[in-house]
């Protein structure tokens, strides 16, 4: 019994470190957040693929230098409600709840604000260990980063295209040799209707599933001044 309580300290010396490095990269996220107020961000995919030495395509633009007919196509694609929520929309997720037979089916519910978390901070499937470290951090990014600033950097490192192309600037000029600042409401949508698989959905290439969405996607955001709204005066 002597013998185990004069090894204690030498048991807790290597756990208070192991707690110290897992407090570290939890709350590490916390502190780059204020910091991609003013410094524009990688994703973690991205930093995988240069780590790895594979090929990354990325052209920071703001969100005044795009087209306003992109940010309105993605709200009506991915997130109606982006303004009125905060990181979170607690009204979707119950709906998914709801439809959904067992928690296995829930799918959907996931903001623009929860996706900028993810792809800058987490890792991608579908996982509750990953909601659970997600919806935090979507509240805390909502808090402390501006709507407009949040939806400038979804738009900025979203996957936007195969072989590591990232960001509206460069799917825009690879889907249509333009600029973002140049797309018309059409392009706009294919790029929206992309995003959920830019690997399989491709805006350069659409097939009539993807040119049907996006069709709907542009009918939808010209008849919703309320999201054309909120991409004009987001805060």
């Amino acid at each position: 019994m002597a013998y185990d309580i004069l090894r204690l300290p030498r048991v807790a010396r290597p756990l208070r470190l192991a707690i110290y490095v897992v407090l570290t990269l939890l709350l590490l996220p916390y502190a780059l957040t204020l910091l991609y107020s003013v410094v524009n961000p990688v994703s973690t995919l991205m930093l995988w693929r240069t780590v790895t030495g594979q090929r990354v395509e990325r052209t920071y633009v703001p969100l005044e230098r795009m087209s306003p007919a992109l940010p309105l196509a993605v709200l009506i694609a991915e997130d109606g409600r982006y303004c009125t929520h905060y990181g979170v929309d607690f009204t979707e997720i119950s709906n998914a709840i709801e439809d959904a037979e067992g928690l296995d089916d829930v799918r959907g519910g996931s903001t623009i604000t929860q996706q900028v978390a993810k792809n800058l901070f987490l890792w991608g499937g579908r996982s509750f260990v990953r909601k659970a470290l997600e919806f935090p951090l979507a509240l805390w990014i909502d808090l402390v980063l501006s709507k407009r600033r949040v939806l400038e950097i979804y738009l900025n490192i979203a996957e936007w295209g195969p072989d590591g192309v990232f960001g509206a600037e460069a799917g825009a000029r690879r889907a249509f040799g333009r600029s973002a600042e140049g797309l018309s409401r059409y392009q706009a949508a294919l790029l929206a209707a992309s995003l959920p698989n830019p690997v399989t959905r491709d805006a350069r290439r659409p097939g009539p599933g993807l040119r049907r969405l996006a069709g709907l996607y542009q009918g939808r955001a010209a008849r919703s001044p309320e999201a054309a709204n909120c991409v004009k005066n987001a805060r």
